[in-house]
């Protein structure tokens, strides 16, 4: 007897490329056990060789170029793809994926799941009001809501309407096996000369964009280094990622005069070996869902310096795994800079704690078994099916 087909989740994603959401769906899809679900991935826009990272090479994924197309030829293409699919459900993420919501249900998909992952630049604090309509407007056709945060959960409760029943919250997880301490003594990820032995390199990784404000790791680098001389000798400030402010980041630092002590390469694939050259890790965003990028450091067990928004504050405990300052505040985050580099024993001790919140807390596994539970309970009972 023939086993039953494996009920398809098409996942609907702005962009597949290098970024946080994408490194958790890739994570999902890549985790979860292939006997129960197949998968598929339609992209708002288009996709990079980011693709590549989905082990499993049935996955189909497809480019729709909404911005070239435009919003209803778009739509049409949605309802085309799930007419040709028939997923069990569709699973949209964030902003851009609401447009799939119509046509999924008007071609019949049984279940629609919605995502909310953290933050636009143009609504960072979740009070824009066509966001929220849109998503209120929208709301009929989800069946089930996903919010990696505490934060987006009240966000969905209190600006949109969603009742907390129809939520579950669901932390992003951290893969403690690739993401770990060890390796090679020294920095060999780092350029030859850049950080001599003894060197404390203070590194953050991410899309270089103004959510993530980067600029203000820089000028707090900058102002501790103008204030403690010796800052120029012992410490190095990394700054991993592309996007589109990279060449105006790059012009900073030669104007703040820190280009020799400042390494910014662009995108880098090797990610776990970056964070294990770093010391401290820092993460500047004007708000977040939960980033992927803290979680990666903690379980590399780097103490995490992170802005006191969004989902980061559900992750870092101020004190105990990291510390903690102020969105935008250059001069907070030099002091809290300065007091790690001063204190190596804090450092260590801030490091080894996060590495055990990383493998207590924000399991890969955890996230894992949540996500099955959803799908588990939106996806049509098949016959014979089981598990």
């Amino acid at each position: 007897m023939t086993a039953p087909a494996r009920p398809l989740v098409l996942h609907v994603i702005h962009t597949l490329r290098t970024g946080g959401l994408e490194n958790g769906l890739v994570n999902l899809i890549n985790t979860m056990p292939r006997e129960q679900f197949a998968y598929a991935i339609a992209c708002i826009e288009d996709y990079s060789d980011f693709r590549d990272r989905l082990e499993d090479k049935t996955v189909e994924v497809v480019a729709l170029h909404r911005s070239r197309i435009g919003t209803w030829r778009l739509r049409r293409s949605l309802f085309a793809l799930c007419r040709r699919l028939q997923p069990a459900i569709v699973h949209t993420h964030n902003l851009s994926g609401l447009d799939a919501l119509v046509p999924a249900r008007v071609a019949g998909v049984p279940a629609n799941i919605h995502g909310e992952h953290g933050w636009d630049v143009g609504d960072l604090t979740g009070t824009a009001r066509r966001p929220a309509l849109l998503r209120r407007l929208h709301a009929p056709f989800v069946d089930r809501y996903v919010a990696v945060s505490k934060d987006l959960e009240r966000y969905l409760v209190e600006r949109v309407g969603i009742a907390p029943a129809r939520i579950a919250v669901i932390c992003n997880g951290v893969d403690t096996t690739r993401f770990a301490p060890g390796g090679t003594p020294g920095h060999p990820v780092l350029p030859d000369g850049f950080a001599p032995p003894g060197t404390v390199v203070i590194g953050t990784v991410g899309r270089i964009q103004a959510v993530k404000d980067q600029a203000t790791l820089l000028r707090a680098f900058a102002a501790l280094a103008a204030v403690q001389p010796a800052v120029a000798a012992q410490a190095r400030l990394a700054i991993v990622g592309d996007g589109p402010l990279l060449a105006e980041l790059r012009t900073l630092a030669t104007t703040l005069g820190v280009e020799a002590l400042t390494w910014l390469p662009g995108n880098r694939t090797d990610v776990p070996a970056v964070l294990r050259a770093f010391d401290v890790f820092v993460l500047p965003s004007l708000n977040e869902g939960i980033s992927n990028t803290i979680l990666e450091a903690m379980a590399t067990g780097l103490p995490v310096v992170a802005s006191a928004v969004g989902g980061n504050v559900e992750l870092v405990a101020d004190g105990d795994t990291g510390m903690l300052f102020p969105a935008g505040d250059v001069a907070a985050l030099a002091r809290v800079l300065g007091r790690l580099l001063a204190e190596p024993d804090r450092r260590a001790a801030q490091g080894r704690r996060a590495r055990a919140a990383a493998i207590d807390r924000f399991s890969l596994a955890g996230m894992v078994a949540a996500y099955q539970a959803v799908y588990a309970a939106c996806a049509p009972h098949r016959p014979g099916a089981t598990g």
